[in-house]
């Protein structure tokens, strides 16, 4: 498999460049998550990275990629939304409530 040493910027591993492993297209997952275990006083946690571009350098026409830390942990997307999906939220009440 092809991997490509990507920087980490942010959190716990601000500063380092690990190799990820780069899918069919050439691309790092769009999250990187590092499990921590957790220590006698405090449970296991798992860190959250997401993949940002990098800024251009001299080679034109590569996508270099980086990873920046997430503090929210991923929490904030709840997946795809399509088009053709069911609502997040149903609105309250009844259809022929004015009141709402």
């Amino acid at each position: 498999m092809k991997s490509e040493d990507v920087p980490f910027e942010g959190g716990p591993m601000d500063g380092r460049v690990l190799p990820v492993l780069v899918g069919m297209t050439g691309h790092p997952p769009k999250t990187y998550r590092i499990p921590v275990p957790g220590a006698e006083d405090r449970p296991a946690t798992t860190l959250v990275y997401r993949r940002v571009p990098r800024e251009s350098g001299p080679r034109i026409g590569f996508a270099r990629w980086k990873y920046v830390h997430d503090p929210t942990g991923g929490q904030h997307s709840a997946g795809r939304r399509w088009p053709w999906s069911k609502p997040a939220a149903a609105p309250g009440g009844k259809p022929e409530d004015t009141d709402g």
